[in-house]
């Protein structure tokens, strides 16, 4: 944003110089008014209809009216290219509507202009340029004009350099994709000026009918040549973005990947991605290109700001101005926003989600953006849906179908990763293993059906779930049995949580519904636990000997010892009970 200080200076120093640099260009330059004035207004006209196809790159307007301001320069003097220049600047900022913000832009446009107008005039004079004296076929007028034509261009970059650096605050490289079309334009524009300017020697105003339709056709050209490799442009990255996405494999990556990929592509300040939830839409990644504003908000109802008009609607919005929404009012937009475009993100034909992005400046959007920001939220919904639809099968194949709890390939999984480091790592490591097994469960069975067993198995992985928390994983393990991990504790810490499992089970009946004993009320079964536990490094060298020495205290320390015990395992002579 644009500091009010800087503003005012602009009109200000506008208010101020211009004319002083306009009456100097009357008084001291060159002048052919008198008995021109129809000609001179079909070049306005020229002028003003060449200036409507601008284009604009890296938020610079270029404009293709240099050739004929050369031609202008040249018949009529300086002052009346100042002149024309201004009215074609008025006429293309009404076209682009500025708006109060972007008012600034007219009085700067003007002084750029005129200030390159003068530094070459002045440059046409040092080589020895006279308009009233002009013999295009004489060498050194040649020379005059071609130093003036190429002083045009080298003013006006480092006009636009400086003003962008100073004044607007953008570091942009010296040859950047501006200079680039600007160059290319010069080469194209310049010469046809300079054939305007001859054949208006030649012919007088009918040159203006004849070369109207050349200078037109270049600009409409080089306008569409940007558009179509802006095009382009967007396409390959968008193909690459969706390349990108379709190799994630977690949701949290697929966010992560369109956001940084969205940011990167599009001119963004603020973007969220929002994911249907219960009939709202809830906030799952945020972007703040300045990092000062902090999220107010976690979800957001239907209709409520842009993300939830397009998913009440089921339709994107484009606004290129502040103006076009101001009927939306709502403390999660920011206030400085200006540019918005929020999309739905459809799955077949179902919408899971909106993806916002809103800019601070005007016109940041157009048609192009919004064609890729489209693709771009079909790739994402497909994303997302594979990720997800992976995510549950991955869930499924790692979970116990009856107890919800990590089956045994899982944990082994997690094994390895744990024991994946150095070997300077591996001696400091300490970690435990228990193995759960519940007593005299096939009597249990027998007694009150394997539903009730059941009933059993679950709740026991629920009070498995509730003892470990954070402190490890729980898997069942096959039957009866169930295997813990604890990555981070050692044996005395083993030892406590292993005798809370069993006080746990054991301290506690369990409350059965489906047995089949000769009534529907329900039962207290009371059921206990044998627990094996092995530790390492105490009790093995090998990470993989973890369970097999658990699963032995268990059987030998724990069952033949009576049962409803916790047995650690040891190497010397097999049996230590707790």
């Amino acid at each position: 944003m644009i500091a009010k200080w800087k503003l005012y200076s602009v009109w200000l120093i506008w208010l101020i110089t211009w004319p002083i640099l306009l009456w100097i260009s009357y008084e001291h330059y060159y002048l052919n008014i008198e008995g021109q004035f129809l000609d001179i207004l079909l070049f306005a006209v020229f002028m003003c209809i060449v200036a409507l196809f601008p284009l604009t790159i890296n938020n610079t307007s270029i404009f293709f009216i240099n050739g004929i301001s050369i031609a202008i320069f040249l018949t009529f003097g300086l002052f009346v290219e100042i002149i024309l220049s201004f009215v074609a600047i008025i006429m293309v900022m009404a076209k682009l509507r500025v708006g109060k913000k972007g008012i600034y832009r007219i009085p700067l446009n003007i002084l750029m202009f005129t200030v390159v107008s003068m530094l070459s005039a002045e440059v046409y004079s040092l080589l020895g340029g006279r308009n009233d004296l002009i013999h295009y076929q004489n060498e050194a007028e040649l020379f005059a004009m071609t130093g003036y034509a190429i002083s045009i261009f080298i003013f006006n970059q480092a006009i636009i350099k400086i003003v962008q650096r100073t004044f607007l605050g953008i570091k942009e490289k010296l040859f950047d994709k501006s200079l680039k079309w600007e160059f290319t334009s010069s080469l194209l524009i310049i010469p046809v000026g300079f054939v305007l300017y001859i054949l208006y020697s030649e012919i007088g105003n009918a040159a203006i009918f004849f070369l109207s339709v050349p200078f037109i056709s270049i600009s409409i050209i080089l306008k569409l040549l940007y558009s179509y490799q802006e095009i382009n442009k967007y396409l390959k990255k968008t193909g690459e973005v969706g390349h990108r996405l379709a190799q994630k494999l977690e949701v949290s990556e697929v966010y992560d990947v369109f956001m940084r990929e969205m940011v990167q592509l599009m001119p963004v300040d603020y973007a969220y991605i929002y994911i249907t939830s219960n009939d709202k839409l809830k906030l799952v990644r945020y972007f703040d290109a300045s990092n000062q504003l902090e999220v107010s908000h976690e979800y957001v109802k239907r209709d409520e700001a842009f993300s939830g008009r397009v998913f009440s609607s089921r339709t994107s919005i484009l606004y290129k101005n502040s103006r076009e929404w101001e009927d939306i009012k709502n403390p999660i937009i920011p206030e400085e926003a200006e540019s918005v475009l929020s999309l739905p993100i459809e799955y077949g034909e179902e919408i899971i989600g909106v993806v916002t992005i809103v800019s601070k400046k005007e016109k940041a959007y157009d048609k192009t953006h919004h064609r890729i920001a489209d693709i771009l939220t079909n790739y994402l919904g497909v994303a997302i849906e594979n990720a997800k639809h992976y995510e549950l099968t991955k869930a499924e194949s790692e979970k116990d179908g009856l107890t919800k709890l990590y089956n045994y390939r899982y944990l082994d999984k997690v094994l390895d990763e744990h024991f994946n480091v150095n070997d300077e790592l591996l001696t400091s490591l300490h970690c435990s293993m228990l193995i759960v097994d519940l007593d005299h469960f096939k009597k249990v069975n027998d007694t009150y059906g394997h539903e009730a067993g059941n009933e059993i198995l679950k709740e026991t992985a629920v009070r498995l779930k509730e003892m470990i928390g954070t402190l490890g994983y729980v898997s069942r393990y096959g039957g009866e049995e169930f295997i813990i991990f604890l990555p981070d504790s050692d044996l005395t810490k083993a030892l406590h949580v292993a005798e809370g499992i069993r006080l746990s089970i054991g301290g506690t009946s369990f409350t059965v519904y489906q047995h089949i004993l000769p009534h529907s009320n329900p039962v207290e079964v009371n059921v206990t636990a044998s627990i094996g536990v092995s530790s390492y490094p105490e009790h093995c060298e090998e990470p993989n000997e973890l369970i097999r020495h658990a699963d032995r205290a268990m059987y030998i320390g724990a069952k033949r010892m009576g049962r409803n015990k916790v047995a650690v395992y040891n190497h010397i002579n097999e049996e230590a009970i707790l």
